[in-house]
């Protein structure tokens, strides 16, 4: 099984959203994924991202705002995103196997629905294209340009 954190500022849009989509898409290419998320802080779960994602199908209900001392082993992942920059920059130091990627989003926090689903369809070209990469055992993007499902849009 392979080990994926998402990490974000307060876990309460882009992670969460992330996590949700990273989930569906492992699950969609038949890919044994273990998907969590964390912030720097936690808060709660913000509705609109609960909104954007229930027109997907894919539910948050049941998610919650948590920190990495909340998570389950989280010293141990395979794969550390980080999906803001203050995250990035206050993400922690992990083991020489652990592969860790940047793939910043603007926060829709405040905006309208219509920008909540920007970066909802953003963040799920970018994930999906993470996905594919394990999938195939290919290198997963470097970042958010390098992503075939990005550049082909």
């Amino acid at each position: 099984m392979i080990r994926v954190l998402i990490l974000c500022t307060h876990n309460s849009a882009r992670s969460q959203m992330a996590e949700a989509l990273t989930r569906d898409a492992a699950r969609r290419a038949g890919l044994d994924l273990e998907v969590h998320s964390a912030g720097t802080e936690a808060t709660r779960v913000k509705d609109d991202a609960k909104t954007v994602m229930a027109e997907l199908g894919l539910s948050l209900d049941g998610h919650t705002s948590k920190t990495l001392h909340d998570v389950p082993d989280s010293q141990n992942f395979d794969y550390v995103v980080t999906v803001c920059d203050s995250a990035a920059e206050a993400c922690p130091v992990y083991p020489g196997q652990t592969v860790r990627r940047h793939y910043p989003f603007v926060d829709p926090s405040g905006g309208s629905l219509e920008r909540w689903r920007e970066v909802r369809n953003q963040l799920r070209a970018q994930m999906e294209a993470f996905v594919q990469a394990l999938r195939e055992g290919r290198p997963v993007p470097d970042s958010y340009a390098d992503s075939p499902a990005v550049t082909a849009r």
